[in-house]
């Protein structure tokens, strides 16, 4: 039996890899929800459709366009006691050139590593600079022209990395709701979990904003986890603004802003 065959080294390196990451993953982890001061969060604008509109768009934008975000984290803090009185603060990064990863199709756990990996990978090479990760967030967003028989990719947030994936519609018609899920995305990287069912309705009591509130029906706020206003036992409806978004007390408990 070789020891040393080629498959068993590249096994030794894949693992090398693996426990490398899992450590710079757990010191991320621990820059992020201390929340003693804040958290930068880097928007790098990416021409998801390739279209010429899509293009102006993103060269229009500003930071002026993401402030809802860091007044929603600000806003949600208070009600939280947090010490930092701007939890995040967003910033607008350089424009991408290329697509990120597709994440994989199926729910093989395998192919879902792998595919972490290369992602991470793809953020190193596309985003180089001298900063370091280990307390930022980073988020790429691919921005298509609206076509309602299209809906977008679904977005996501990596804990691991710090990174996040967005999918948004470039219309300045769309910017409130694009926050909301940025917003969403950005509460994955540090830890919080996902309020809604199969159906994307809100789970009773912690994707309601106000669970306690009578009549139930209708909320006045999404919870941000959930994604949307449960208006009847039935019926949801994504929030026009972040405005409209509370930070529940099971997501507060997720990211460490209740002990």
């Amino acid at each position: 039996m070789k020891v040393f065959s080629f498959r068993n080294i590249r096994v030794i390196i894949l693992l090398g890899i693996l426990a490398a990451a899992l450590i710079y993953t757990q010191e991320q982890k621990r820059n992020t929800t201390a929340w003693y001061k804040p958290i930068t969060v880097i928007i790098f604008p990416i021409n998801g459709d390739g279209k010429a509109a899509t293009q102006e768009y993103i060269t229009r934008l500003s930071t002026n366009d993401f402030t809802a975000i860091d007044h929603f984290f600000a806003r949600s803090g208070r009600e939280y006691q947090l010490t930092a009185k701007q939890p995040v603060v967003t910033q607008l990064g350089a424009t991408i050139k290329e697509i990120p990863p597709v994440p994989p199709s199926s729910n093989n756990v395998i192919a879902t590593i792998w595919w972490s990996l290369k992602l991470r990978y793809w953020a190193y090479k596309n985003t180089p600079d001298t900063l370091s990760n280990k307390a930022r967030i980073r988020l790429y967003v691919l921005y298509h022209q609206a076509n309602g028989s299209t809906p977008l990719a679904h977005s996501l947030g990596l804990q691991k990395g710090l990174i996040g994936v967005i999918h948004a519609y470039a219309s300045k018609k769309q910017t409130q709701q694009n926050t909301v899920v940025m917003a969403h995305e950005i509460l994955h990287t540090v830890g919080a979990s996902d309020k809604y069912d199969a159906h994307n309705f809100p789970i009773f009591p912690t994707g309601y904003a106000e669970p306690e509130r009578e009549p139930l029906h209708p909320q006045r706020y999404a919870e941000i986890m959930a994604g949307r206003i449960a208006i009847s036992p039935h019926q949801a409806k994504m929030p026009d603004s972040l405005r409209k978004a509370k930070v529940g007390e099971k997501t507060a408990r997720e990211i460490n802003w209740i002990q």
